[in-house]
This record gives structure tokens, sequence and C-alpha cells, in this order.
């Protein structure tokens, strides 16, 4: 625990979960795909998001996040504007079926160059989220430490592969989870380590054979 768990973030108002963690939610949706402000996003809401989200400024405070801002940015109340201004379309759905936590959010995206990303992700309070899956895989990561994102094929050696390479350029492992939708199919490593990852490590690791997308996430609260 630190002290933004006693205190809270430093946020545009008025809810810890339904605002600031909405907006850290469409921030990391963002870092995902990869390519700036997306051309559509649509955003199913679960629980209590569904329920008082409007009230809070929750679906507000998730476009602002796919526009680039912090929860602390004044321009949350009026984000709306600015993604028609930037030329982002998006809808918003309202779902009466539950989910594993009631402050969740799920997103998917299409950039301006067609690529797609899928997220559900919750907000457990206090500004902090939990990415629970990613393009169709079960995922658990929260963002606050330095996190690679590294998605691949589903066969033999290419986690040893990747793990030799970070030990090699002394990137240091502190933990490391793995998921697959099926046996040869697709897969990801999620890998918290002890400091940010280079981008030269990140360009180096997204060329190896087997390996879909790299991405680098994390290390901010």
């Amino acid at each position: 625990m630190n002290i933004l768990d006693i205190l809270g973030p430093v946020m545009v108002g008025p809810s810890s979960s339904h605002t600031a963690g909405a907006a850290r939610i469409g921030m990391m949706a963002r870092r995902l795909l990869g390519e700036g402000t997306p051309s559509h996003a649509e955003i199913t809401l679960y629980g209590s998001f569904a329920a008082t989200g409007q009230g809070h400024g929750t679906d507000r405070a998730l476009i602002a996040g796919l526009l680039g801002m912090k929860p602390d940015d004044e321009r949350i109340a009026v984000s709306f504007d600015w993604a028609t201004a930037a030329g982002m379309n998006f809808t918003f759905l309202r779902s009466k079926l539950s989910a594993e936590h009631p402050n969740t959010a799920h997103i998917d995206l299409v950039s301006k160059s067609g690529k797609s990303l899928s997220m559900t992700a919750s907000s457990l309070g206090g500004g902090r989220i939990m990415v629970t899956e990613m393009n169709g895989l079960h995922a658990s990561f929260s963002g606050d430490l330095p996190t690679l994102i590294v998605q691949n094929n589903d066969q033999p050696g290419h986690v040893g592969d990747v793990t030799s390479m970070l030990a090699r350029l002394g990137v240091n492992i502190a933990t490391m989870q793995l998921y697959r939708d099926h046996p040869g199919g697709n897969a990801v490593m999620l890998i918290e380590t002890d400091k940010t990852v280079p981008q030269d490590v990140i360009e180096q690791l997204a060329q190896m054979e087997g390996i879909n997308s790299v991405t680098f996430v994390g290390g901010e609260r």
C-alpha cells in the first residue's frame, strides 16, 4: 500500500473508481492498441459502471483516456467534443450481465490503419485498474509495474527465447504469466520487470520468429 491508496489519485472528480479508474482503463486500451487515437470505439459497461457511470462521468472518462488524457485533465468533462474533433467515433452499450467486478468495461477498438484491439478491464478503487482480457485471451495485470505484453504463436521455445534475450540484455523479470486460447493457437506472455524496457529491446523482441506483437506499458500511476 502507498499514499495513493489512502488519499486517492490526483484527478478530476467525482469518483476515483468511476472517473479516475475509467480514464486509466481508456488510456491502457490506447497504449495496447499502439497507434494513437483510435478511429472507432465500442464500449460495453457492466455492473455499477452501467448503472451509475453516466452520473459519475465514467463514459466521458473512458473516452478521455482513449484520447490520451490523464485522470487530472480538466478536458475530461468535454471529452466527447474532443473525440469528435479528433475524428473518433464511439458508441456505448450497457449490459445487464454480471462481470467479475462491478466496475467493468469491455472495449473494442479499431485504429486508423485498421488494427483492432479487444480489452476488458475493471476499476478497483483509488484509481487502480486490472486488465482481465486482451484479444480474447485471459490476462491479469495492472500496469503499475513495467509490463511487457508479448503476443505469440503457441509453439515450443518462444518463452525460452524471450526470457533468454531479456537476461542477455540485463532486464530482470519480476513476475511472468502465460495464457493461450488452445494448444498451438494464440498465446500471450505478461512479463513484469524491475525496470523500464528500452525501446531497442522491444524492437528486437518483436523481430523474433513466432512473435506477433510486443507492447510495453506501465510503471506509471
